[in-house]
């Protein structure tokens, strides 16, 4: 038999620290209690909406938005059985127990240990050199594309046939592909050609528009396509499972460092963090007897 776990993963632990000393704020005045109703009643204690909310702003960002969210009657009534089991401990006094206290505080040690690296993370000092140098590194994933197409579908495409069309097989969705791109490079008109042409409705109705995207934001094919054809130039046809498109990119170009600088900064702290670790274990020799845990 499984045994009972109250809110899932490290939450129960994050509770039951919180909950160690097991006290019930004192009785407010009846007017203050007006103001701060019981939002929540465990046997005899009375929770006010003020203590519960402290409660809820002191878990990880991870929690409170779940107890702020969508889930948060359930996290209330999973924190209420849970302060309830806890309070019936303490009255069989099972935290005095050697094997109970000696957990407690391994719990608590290790809660202390995450909020400390949730500290490093927000209080490490970050380096305009370093978020330049990442940017450096990866500025092919900040590439954005402008760009239009036509989409020529075959049998079985995954897009809808359009009402009164012929349903084309794959050799006459590349050679109508072909066509139209003979067609623009004889100088077509693109948006003309998508409103009457492209299977795509949505984009077809905007003369092919997809406007600005990122890097992986379309299926493979057309990604790679619209990353490395050139600029103004009508692409060969490129083929995916939505049919054969006509891509014209019409601009790329990469977003700026200060664009991004919020987001790299973001990602990098955890490592910055890291680094703080490690500076902080080489401060403190740790020894390990080999004779007694082996090597």
């Amino acid at each position: 038999m499984k045994p009972i776990c109250y809110l899932g993963f490290s939450t129960a632990i994050i509770f039951s620290q919180m909950l160690v000393n097991g006290q019930t704020a004192a009785p407010k005045p009846l007017l203050e209690q007006a103001a701060d109703p019981v939002v929540l009643t465990i046997g005899t204690t009375k929770v006010s909406k003020s203590e519960y909310e402290q409660f809820i702003n002191a878990l990880p960002p991870q929690i409170q938005t779940e107890a702020k969210g969508p889930n948060k009657r359930k996290v209330a009534e999973q924190y209420a059985e849970l302060r309830l089991m806890a309070e019936e401990a303490r009255k069989r006094k099972i935290d005095q127990t050697p094997a109970a206290k000696i957990q407690i505080s391994l719990q608590q040690d290790q809660m202390l240990a995450q909020m400390l690296f949730r500290d490093l993370q927000t209080s490490v000092k970050m380096d305009d050199a370093a978020v330049q140098k990442y940017y450096d590194e990866h500025k092919n994933e900040y590439e954005e594309v402008k760009a239009r197409h036509i989409l020529v579908r075959f049998k079985d495409s995954r897009v809808p046939l359009r009402e009164g069309q012929k349903e084309l097989s794959d050799a006459e969705a590349m050679a109508k592909a072909q066509e139209l791109k003979k067609q623009l490079d004889g100088g077509g008109d693109f948006a003309a050609l998508a409103k009457t042409e492209s299977d795509d409705t949505g984009t077809g109705a905007q003369g092919g528009d997809l406007g600005q995207f990122a890097r992986g934001s379309m299926v493979p094919e057309f990604d790679t396509a619209a990353f490395s054809q050139p600029i103004g130039k009508v692409g060969d046809p490129v083929r995916s499972a939505f049919g054969y498109h006509v891509i014209k990119v019409e601009e790329r170009k990469n977003k700026a460092l200060t664009e991004m600088k919020d987001q790299i900064e973001k990602t990098l702290r955890p490592e910055l963090a890291k680094a703080e670790v490690e500076a902080i274990k080489k401060a403190n020799s740790i020894s390990v007897d080999d004779g007694y845990f082996g090597k």
